[in-house]
């Protein structure tokens, strides 16, 4: 059992890794310039002398125009099209067992043109062999935060930590995943005491291995986060090891997802996060049944099931428009949980930049999808999500 599973794991890495040498391959091939013809010095042998020029004015050959290179929109920098800041730091978090330091790198960008203080927070979470400048370029989240007034800050995993960059998610221990999350929340109150960012509305989202700290997040600090997104990223609380990780990866867990909640947090005094997960139907590196399982986790950290999965409360509504299936769980009049499936996505961020490994100009644009989600969520004091005020209007109904 543990040498199959082995290699599961060894052939989900080498699938990691083709995906994003063939897409750079893909690139370089749309990107490159033809070489020119060399002109010829010498005429044909079996060519007829030429006329006079007086005499006869060949016709204009017309050339046929070369497709132009596709160009991305936010390359060669992850603030290019953006008018705001983009600075890049490090912030010295707790030290995990076992280290003197725990160094974590990050970028942030902040938005010029709007007030420091209360400005909304997302933090980005890449997922397995991605930089941050790749995420926030893919993603083109910081466009988005020029247009609404949010920063955005992308903490960054170590290939000291992993050779992947792969956050440990599966592994809630102090000196692996469980280190990364405290890390990642110390970024978090540093940047709202140093810049006065409102500590009620702060979001996460992440990507695949960044999708399930994500999760691991929202289940152990859920008092600092209005809300979570979660693209392509593996159902929670199974997995214990980076084998049984690649395991839940591929199908699914295979144990009720309900049940692994309780496993993970007393859901009676859970205070609730809202989530919205999006997710391909061509997604061969994270199965498509691990979206249908988060949502039900989400919806149970919310109550809105019972130990067995069951509707307690609620409503449900689907949408169904151009290959996406969009399914919201609502109550009281707001959304609570979002599924987004995409049909035709592979492992890929939903309407990024396809100039960038790991996105797809598929399916509709995540990003804005994601705030659209978030804008509308808001951590009170007491520790409850509320919406904000302008987003009561606006929700109720639908």
């Amino acid at each position: 059992m543990a040498k199959s599973l082995s290699k599961i794991w060894l052939r989900g890495l080498k699938r990691l890794l083709a995906i994003q040498t063939e897409h750079v391959q893909k690139t370089t091939k749309r990107t490159a310039a033809r070489p020119a013809r060399a002109a010829t010095s010498k005429p044909s042998a079996k060519a007829r002398p030429l006329k006079p020029a007086a005499a006869v004015r060949a016709p204009a050959k017309r050339e046929t125009p070369r497709p132009t290179a596709r160009e991305s929109r936010v390359r060669p920098r992850a603030s290019a099209w953006a008018s705001g800041s983009w600075t890049r730091s490090f912030h010295s978090a707790p030290a995990a067992p076992g280290r003197l330091v725990n160094h974590l790198q990050y970028g942030l960008y902040v938005p010029s043109g709007h007030a420091l203080e209360s400005m909304p927070l997302v933090v980005m979470l890449h997922g397995c062999t991605q930089s941050i400048d790749e995420f926030a370029e893919g993603t083109r989240m910081n466009v988005l935060a020029d247009r609404f007034g949010f920063a955005v800050v992308y903490p960054e995993q170590s290939k000291h930590a992993h050779s992947h960059r792969c956050w440990h998610w599966y592994d809630a221990g102090d000196s692996a995943g469980g280190a990364e999350a405290r890390a990642v929340v110390s970024l978090v109150d540093a940047l709202v005491a140093q810049h006065g960012f409102d500590p009620e509305r702060v979001y996460v989202a992440g990507i695949s291995a960044g999708a399930g700290l994500t999760a691991l997040l929202a289940v152990n600090y859920p008092g600092h986060f209005a809300a979570v997104a979660l693209h392509s990223g593996p159902a929670f609380g199974e997995a214990r090891s980076g084998i049984t990780a690649m395991d839940v990866m591929r199908r699914g867990a295979r144990r009720d997802p309900a049940e692994l909640v309780d496993e993970v947090t007393d859901v009676a005094l859970y205070p609730g996060m809202p989530a919205i997960v999006i997710h391909g139907d061509a997604d061969h590196v994270v199965a498509p049944a691990n979206a249908d399982q988060l949502a039900e986790q989400f919806l149970r950290l919310n109550r809105m099931v019972d130990a067995n999965g069951a509707r307690k409360s609620g409503e449900v509504r689907e949408e169904r428009k151009g290959g996406v299936v969009m399914r919201d769980y609502v109550r009281g009049g707001r959304r609570v949980v979002r599924i987004c499936r995409v049909q035709g996505l592979a492992h890929a961020w939903s309407g990024g930049d396809e100039a960038v490994p790991f996105h797809s100009a598929k399916g509709p644009d995540a990003s804005a999808m994601i705030w659209e989600f978030f804008k509308h969520q808001r951590r009170t004091g007491a520790g409850q999500i509320a919406e904000t005020a302008a987003a009561a209007g606006s929700t109720a109904g639908r």
